[in-house]
């Protein structure tokens, strides 16, 4: 019988792909020749259930994936930047000094803090969630339990598959333009990391499925129980590092955020119309998942302040102790800002989307 249903199967197609090139993926066609065998897996009518226990687990991997995929390009670009010389400075214009490496350029930093605050950021979330008490599907213990946080895996994961996926494959994005007109050839490796990231978008549930799956199930499931427990926990870290070597602007700012997320969600909840609510979920998405990032980053520079206030370190220690400040910082400045502009658009349950006509895409 499993010999009849393998000779049922057709191999209908090569995907050829834009990324990730090594695995090879396949378009198979079953009942080609005849009717196929199935077989049922586990109890009758929990398909869905079981199918999220697996789903759950590689949504979590796709955002390690993308994480890593974006670390690559940085190591590589911050390499290049120190090393490739271009252009002099606004203070020596003399044309006869030597060039400067890449790195000396203020907007080429830039970009590298873009890069490093992205990848840092998302790094730390996923090592929050990566222990095998948060994935353990039968257990289901986390770190915060002890907390009274409750389950925050489930209005986690959500973000731990998209925001690396999003603001990484940004951080793919910038490499190549450090590396310039080089970066968009095959000599050297941040094109193939870029493309190989770009499947991670789509994967395992893309953007505006991961957006739908954090607003109606995760937060609407439970009435908003357990995402206001975590803004609880969020909170808990800004009373803590309030004073904190000079963190108060990032304390604050992330305490005002929280005030804006509280009362969005708090409307998105009570609002009865299903499409507008929905329409805006995506963008709901991007600004939680900016706010989860944000408390990553206090949480290290937390680490950093004090480890900074109360040890001696040789020079590299602190130079990476004060990268980490100055990523803190940056992201609070640069990054955050953003989720209140997209929490702007989801408080009035903005139809700007919605109520476009379709008509107006037509070729």
């Amino acid at each position: 019988m499993v010999r009849r249903a393998v000779d049922m199967n057709a191999l209908a197609a090569l995907n050829h792909k834009m990324g990730q090139r090594g695995t090879t993926n396949c378009l198979l066609n079953f009942g080609e020749t005849g009717d196929c065998i199935g077989y049922l897996i586990g109890e009758p009518h929990r398909g869905i259930e079981y199918m999220f226990r697996m789903m759950n687990e590689a949504r979590i991997a796709v955002g390690h994936a993308s994480t890593m995929a974006a670390l690559g390009a940085y190591l590589y670009s911050a390499g290049y930047a120190q090393t490739r010389t271009q252009g002099r400075g606004f203070v020596r214009r003399d044309p006869s000094s030597p060039q400067v490496p890449l790195v000396e350029h203020a907007d080429v930093r830039r970009m590298l803090m873009a890069q490093k605050a992205a990848v840092e950021g998302a790094q730390s979330l996923c090592v929050s969630i990566a222990p095998p008490w948060w994935t353990n599907l039968r257990s289901r213990k986390s770190l915060t339990r002890s907390a009274g946080s409750g389950e925050l895996l489930g209005p986690l994961t959500p973000v731990v598959k998209s925001w690396p996926s999003e603001h990484c494959l940004e951080g793919n994005k910038w490499a190549i333009q450090i590396f310039g007109g080089c970066g968009y050839t095959r000599d050297y490796p941040v094109e193939h990391l870029y493309r190989d990231n770009r499947r991670n978008h789509i994967h395992e549930g893309t953007y505006g499925i991961q957006g739908l799956d954090l607003l109606e199930r995760k937060i609407g499931g439970d009435g908003g129980a357990t995402l206001f427990r975590f803004i609880d926990l969020v909170r808990s870290t800004v009373e803590r590092v309030s004073g904190v070597g000079d963190l108060d602007e990032d304390c604050s700012r992330l305490s005002q955020i929280l005030d804006l997320l509280t009362a969005t969600t708090t409307v998105l909840l009570n609002s009865a119309g299903v499409a507008r609510r929905t329409a805006n979920a995506t963008i709901f998405l991007d600004a939680f998942g900016h706010i989860v990032i944000a408390w990553m980053w206090l949480r290290q520079a937390e680490v950093a302040a004090c480890t900074l206030a109360n040890e001696d370190h040789t020079s590299q220690d602190r130079t990476f102790y004060e990268g980490k400040l100055a990523a803190c910082r940056y992201f609070s400045r640069y990054e955050l800002p953003l989720a209140k502009a997209k929490l702007e658009l989801c408080a009035p349950l903005d139809d700007t989307c919605l109520s476009a006509p379709p008509s107006i895409f037509a070729c």
